[in-house]
């Protein structure tokens, strides 16, 4: 009787420990998996290819949602620099939001929305550019360019959708360049 409960011990033994196991490894897969998925997703919202930025933004907690702010803040805040956004630049915010992968059925874009219809809260600018601040100080030289140009890049073409003459040569206006100029200081590390 002692061998068969030693036995039936033993077995309980056994199939505890692979179960602890198998659940430590079955985690394992699961973060693997999130991890795999949240890099797919900040791709294909940022537009980033490298793998490496990818993982780096990802090990620093950004994923698509906080790119979506990321990505869209500047271009609101140098719509609403004159205190009214116009059609021309509406149209460029949103084409900057629709080449950074934020769709019109996203959380992201209803945002956005908001957002061009009721300038948002004033602070939005300084909470972006603390959230730059930290990005930058944890990426190398490259990738904080990398970023800048793609930023800045879209931000000034909100701000040169409209101005000058009947449209026709743009000129950026001095509210707009302080807004420009206070994105590029984020990236000053």
């Amino acid at each position: 009787m002692s061998k068969e409960f030693f036995g039936d011990r033993k077995k309980a033994l056994e199939h505890s420990f692979f179960a602890i196991e198998n659940a430590k490894l079955l985690e394992q897969l699961r973060a693997e998996r999130r991890t795999h998925d949240t890099r797919e997703a900040l791709a294909k919202v940022s537009g980033i290819e490298s793998d490496e930025i990818l993982a780096k933004l990802c090990a620093l907690g950004v994923d698509a949602d906080t790119w979506t702010a990321v990505s869209i803040a500047p271009l609101v805040e140098v719509a609403w620099a004159d205190g009214k956004i116009d059609e021309p630049e509406r149209r460029a915010v949103l084409a900057g939001a629709k080449a950074n992968g934020i769709t019109s059925d996203s959380p992201g874009y209803q945002l956005l929305e908001s957002w061009l219809e009721h300038r948002p809260d004033g602070r939005l600018l300084e909470v972006w550019g603390t959230f730059i601040v930290g990005l930058c100080a944890e990426l190398g030289e490259e990738e904080r360019e990398s970023l800048k140009q793609q930023i800045l890049g879209r931000a000034r073409s909100v701000a040169e959708a409209t101005g000058g003459f009947l449209g026709l040569i743009k000129k950026v206006s001095n509210e707009e360049e302080i807004i420009l100029a206070e994105l590029a200081k984020a990236f000053e590390v």
